[in-house]
Formats: structure tokens, C-alpha cells, sequence
């Protein structure tokens, strides 16, 4: 089912390809997702806490056209339905029907924060469907600080109030800003983010060392969720099928330096098969 030929908070003049949102169902839920279109090859992507499909719109004219975005709105996130939990396996069997929905053979996948573990965990426990893996700023072990999300401004008169209140946050989750009955807010329930950031929490090692494809993991130096030790750890640990690139940024590498996030995904792309 196809929806508007372009996502929310986004004009015609900023696309350069063409993008087209569709739905599907799952166990009785919508999940929405964005494709971006063209020849190239399918990319799947998967966003992080706070943010939806739109995110990646930057980085999919970018990789156009050689490669092909399609990203999903995750459960409880974008114009995807709220789910009734947001454990582990959970995120992970809608990446699996994501995939069979669109009827793709083995593809890469990428996935920031949130959505880098469900995407590692995603190649671990679906090897034969994952060609290459890109993991941004997320660890083998996460200790997320749901405290501060109950901290973000749930309502304001206008979208502008709203992008004030989030302060430097703005940019990163302008994506996510919807108009209700209400007033101004976010594209996520507050209490399902805090359910889901505690699910999240944990030691995902056996999943990150299970992985079998190769593996690109992109840190930025001033991330406040992945430190510079834990990340070496994670390549150590997969002994040569991994390797890193740290960026001048903070946890949202593909905002805060879109230009070296889109060459070392270009680069391992396409030295990867």
C-alpha cells in the first residue's frame, strides 16, 4: 500500500530522488517505511530512539544512485503503529518481516543506535540474509539513560516552540515533529521510548560476536554512549571481520558529519561485495 510520495517535514525542492512511503502489516500492526528509490542496491537502514525513516534522507541522496535506501519507521516510531513491548526480540522479528515484506535477497544493513543493535543482533541470528553490517555509535554492552527522555518537552503551541524546548536536540529530532489536536509534539510516546531504552539496555556480546559478514563500526569522538575502549573492544573481539572509523562528532554521527558518515559508508559499501 502506498502512501504520500513524500515524508513529513520534507519539501519536493530538498529531494533529488524520489521517495515513496508505504505500509505493511504485522501481527496486527502498520509498519510504515520510507523507500528512496532508484536502480541501485537495497540498503536496509534502521534509525535510533527518537527519530524515524526521514532521518536517513540525507545519506540516501548521497549513496543514490548506486544504492538504494529503504528505511524502516520502528515499532512506536514515524507513522509506524505503538506496539504492546519494545523488547529485543520483538524490534528484531519486524526487521525479519521488513525484509520478507519487501521480497529482497541478502542485503546490507544499517542501523544507528537503537537501531545498530537491531541490526547486529538482526545479522547474528539471520546470517544468510546479511550481506555487510554498518553499526553507528552503539556498543555490545548499553547502559541507556531513559531518565533524560522523560526530560524532553512533550506539547507546544507551535513547531517552533517545540524546536526552542529541544534546545540542541533540534536538529537531530526535527524530523520527528508532528502536529496533534493538541498542539505540537513528537512522533514517539515518551513512556514507550522509556520502555523501550530499558529493553535495550544490557550485554548484547554473544550477538556481536555471532555476526558473520563484515562489519563496519562508526564512532564519534565526542559520543557520550560509546567510548573509545568498548568500540576497540568490539573489533578485537571479532577478530579482522570488523573495523572502525571514528568521526569528529557526537552520538549522531550521520548529522553532526554527514560528509566523512557518507564516505566511510560509500567506501565499505563498496568494498564489501
Amino acid at each position: 500500500m502506498r502512501g504520500a510520495p513524500v515524508p513529513r517535514g520534507l519539501s519536493v525542492a530538498r529531494l533529488s530522488i524520489r521517495v515513496m512511503r508505504a505500509f505493511f502489516m504485522v501481527g496486527g500492526r502498520k509498519l510504515s517505511y520510507l523507500d528512496f528509490g532508484g536502480p541501485g542496491t537495497p540498503v536496509l537502514a534502521l534509525h535510533g530512539h527518537y527519530n524515524e525513516a526521514s532521518a536517513f534522507t540525507p545519506l540516501a541522496e548521497a549513496l543514490a544512485p548506486r544504492w538504494r535506501v529503504i528505511a524502516l519507521d520502528q515499532r512506536g516510531h514515524g507513522d509506524s503503529d505503538r506496539a504492546p513491548d519494545y523488547e529485543r526480540d520483538g524490534y528484531v522479528a519486524d526487521v525479519a518481516a521488513f525484509h520478507r515484506h519487501l521480497g529482497l535477497g541478502p542485503v546490507p544493513v544499517l542501523g544507528h543506535s537503537l537501531g545498530g543493535v537491531n541490526a547486529y543482533q538482526y545479522a547474528a541470528r539471520h546470517a544468510d540474509r546479511v550481506t555487510a553490517l554498518i553499526v553507528e555509535d552503539i556498543g555490545a554492552v548499553v547502559d541507556s539513560d531513559w531518565r533524560f527522555t522523560r526530560r524532553l518537552p512533550r506539547r507546544a503551541p507551535s513547531r517552533q516552540a517545540l524546536l526552542d524546548a529541544l534546545g540542541s536536540l533540534a536538529g537531530c529530532l526535527e524530523c520527528s515533529v508532528r502536529r496533534s489536536e493538541d498542539g505540537w509534539g513528537l512522533s514517539f510516546d515518551i513512556e514507550d521510548t522509556v520502555a523501550s531504552q530499558k529493553a535495550l539496555s544490557g550485554d548484547h556480546w554473544p550477538d556481536w560476536t555471532a555476526v558473520a559478514c563484515p562489519t563496519l563500526l562508526i564512532r564519534g569522538t565526542r559520543s557520550d554512549e560509546l567510548a573509545a575502549g568498548h568500540a576497540r573492544d568490539m573489533i578485537a573481539r571479532r577478530a579482522g571481520a570488523a573495523r572502525l572509523v571514528e568521526l569528529a562528532a557526537g552520538h549522531v554521527v550521520h548529522h553532526d558529519a554527514p560528509a566523512g558518515f557518507t564516505a566511510a559508508v560509500t567506501a565499505f559499501l563498496s568494498g564489501s561485495g
